[in-house]
């Protein structure tokens, strides 16, 4: 009986583990299509220009730049997942053992500097930053270009659906400042739920505030990568006033991004390799990596 209930407690645990990611997934093509629907439709053109090539090519650019971030970040995102930080399938020579190591005593091997384990993904991630519960996967020396260009593409797609929701937003406003705009604002659901406000008004509301919100913790993870990527630091190494693997502002970039990082941003195909292996790093004024 302990062992089925231990087995049906862990398979219940793997599928909420998939949750945020299923719930990011319907959040970012129910933004995408309200977007859409703002530029084809409910376009804020004057109405002499509705009709006009003007107008044909307004949307167009609005499709194409909406259309090219939500290929990034869906890109991104799976290579993201699919690109492993861990050290499994990594060679650690014997001779390769020396100050900064660590021995791990889950996954019984010495790890290089700035690995540690993580406990949900049960293995040593090589660099690690953080393990990041909207993917399930932890954010290491290998994935980690593909986490801050997902950010990016994040970032810029809020702002953009949030501006282009501010006719949202003075439409609910447009008789005032109202208890029921306020509530509108606030709590759509429970304005549905009580037939306050009809489906449509709903989810517009609902996703012209879920762009806002999303917008102020997008904005926080990813200028706080930016500032760690500045240092030449970690999440984990952040608190630290010591910063020995800063390389200055272009020395960290490729450290992070790879060689060709003043590109790869445009694009995840675009190949960036990366001046290490994520077991030996540059340190400050020096030419060799620490081992």
């Amino acid at each position: 009986m302990t062992s089925y209930t231990a087995k049906m407690f862990g398979k219940v645990e793997k599928m909420c583990s998939h949750i945020p990611v299923l719930l990011n997934t319907f959040l970012v093509f129910s933004i995408t299509g309200e977007v859409s629907y703002l530029v084809l439709v409910e376009a804020p053109l004057e109405a002499d220009h509705k009709k006009t090539v003007w107008s044909s090519w307004w949307k167009s650019m609005h499709l194409l730049a909406q259309y090219f971030m939500l290929g990034n970040i869906c890109w991104n995102a799976l290579l993201f997942v699919r690109t492993s930080p861990s050290i499994k399938g990594v060679f650690f020579g014997g001779d390769s053992v020396g100050q900064g190591w660590k021995y791990c005593y889950t996954c019984e091997t010495h790890t290089p500097p700035r690995c540690s384990h993580c406990y949900d993904c049960n293995v040593c991630v090589l660099r690690r930053d953080h393990h990041c519960v909207f993917f399930g996967q932890c954010v290491g020396f290998r994935n980690y270009r593909h986490f801050l260009s997902c950010l990016l593409f994040m970032w810029s797609g809020l702002l953009y659906a949030t501006l282009m929701n501010a006719e949202v937003f003075i439409v609910i406003l447009k008789e005032g400042v109202t208890v029921h705009s306020i509530l509108l604002l606030l709590i759509p659901w429970i304005m549905l739920l009580s037939g306050q406000v009809s489906a449509r008004a709903f989810s517009f509301a609902f996703i012209a505030d879920t762009c806002v919100v999303g917008l102020l913790l997008v904005s926080a993870f990813f200028f706080f990568h930016l500032f760690l990527l500045f240092r030449g630091q970690t999440t984990r190494e952040w608190y630290s006033s010591r910063r020995p693997y800063n390389l200055g502002l272009f020395g960290n970039l490729r450290q992070t991004l790879g060689s060709r990082w003043y590109l790869c941003w445009l694009c995840p195909l675009i190949p960036s390799p990366l001046p290490g292996d994520g077991i030996r790093f540059q340190v400050t004024g020096s030419l060799e990596p620490v081992r």
